[in-house]
């Protein structure tokens, strides 16, 4: 097994698009011959486009990409732009007038970073289309992961700084991928370092972690609303051959990536959502590659807040461990 871009994985383009000032961008993946796609929205406040056709028991079995973006709610306009650049481009379902792109989305909240009234919007969408070049897969401040923070159980005011992750593999001819924006309410751990925790809610004058399930279980008996400002969104993408049943169970057991890793996961106050996508290339079984993907998914949260920096007055994994 060895790693490999997110971005040489055979059949999909990536794209970015953000607004440093603003502090929110988007990111899209784009299947231009379409993809075989599920879905598993497990948090509890999630904001997302076009998941009840992912269900296998409805019609459309292929899309054409999946957008990631922050601005909460507002953000899945940018989907819009990237609908009229597929048509424009010739990508779609095939309804003899035109053609019309399948595009699925998810955000996460990022409005209380940098200007809450500036959030991804068609023109975004249109542009990370354009930037989807696939020479460049940068991780940290860029796409969905511009504004994303994590630890913010107590407010943006103890949080650090999220974002945007990726890491894929190869084993022969089987690729797996994952793509993760990082905007969790809990602390990020690393399985690999004793799960220590890594990014999350922090005591800014210490530079120590103050444990976030250790404080929620404390205050038990608090039930303030958390305005739901948060939610951790992410793809896994394989050229393996599998259905839309069978994708589907993929994507939820890539949620083991977000479990190893983020605590709590799928909170309440979560959005949490995974997409996946077969381009259909290589035959494997099934169990292998969701491990693979729970695996991948993991390293790319990992590599989200290891490579974010500093900004919008958060630290940074690398300012608080002097990286």
């Amino acid at each position: 097994m060895k790693e490999i871009k997110f971005t040489d994985i055979s059949g999909i383009k990536l794209g970015h698009m953000q607004d440093v000032e603003a502090g929110t961008g988007c990111s899209v993946v784009i299947c231009e011959n379409g993809a075989t796609a599920g879905v598993d929205v497990r948090g509890g406040s999630p904001a997302t486009r076009e998941t009840d056709l992912l269900n296998p028991v409805n019609m459309i079995n292929q899309i054409h990409a999946v957008v990631l973006s922050g601005g909460s709610a507002f953000g899945l306009d940018s989907c819009s732009g990237v609908m009229k650049y597929l048509e424009e481009n010739n990508i779609g379902f095939d309804v003899k007038v035109t053609k019309v792109p399948i595009v699925c989305g998810a955000c996460l909240f990022d409005l209380v970073v940098g200007k809450h009234d500036v959030r991804p919007n068609l023109e975004m969408g249109y542009e990370a289309c354009e930037n989807a070049n696939n020479i460049d897969c940068p991780n940290g401040n860029v796409g969905a992961g511009c504004g994303a923070a994590v630890g913010k159980y107590n407010g943006i005011s103890n949080a650090m700084k999220g974002g945007l992750g990726t890491y894929a593999v190869q084993v022969g001819e089987l690729q797996v991928g994952a793509i993760v924006a990082v905007n969790c309410l809990g602390d990020v751990v690393d399985p690999d370092e004793n799960t220590k925790i890594i990014a999350g809610m922090i005591d800014n004058e210490s530079n120590t972690f103050i444990d976030t399930e250790k404080s929620m279980v404390n205050n038990y008996y608090d039930k303030t609303n958390l305005f739901s400002g948060n939610t951790t969104i992410g793809i896994v993408v394989t050229n393996a051959k599998f259905d839309k049943s069978e994708i589907t169970k993929i994507a939820s057991m890539t949620h083991n990536g977000f479990g190893r890793t983020m605590r709590p996961a799928h909170s309440i106050y979560d959005g949490d959502t995974i997409f996946s996508l077969s381009t259909g290339e290589v035959e494997a079984d099934l169990s292998v590659v969701g491990l693979l993907s729970a695996r991948v998914m993991e390293r790319a949260v990992i590599n989200a807040v290891k490579s974010a920096e500093s900004a919008y007055g958060l630290k940074s994994y690398k300012e608080v461990h002097n990286k």
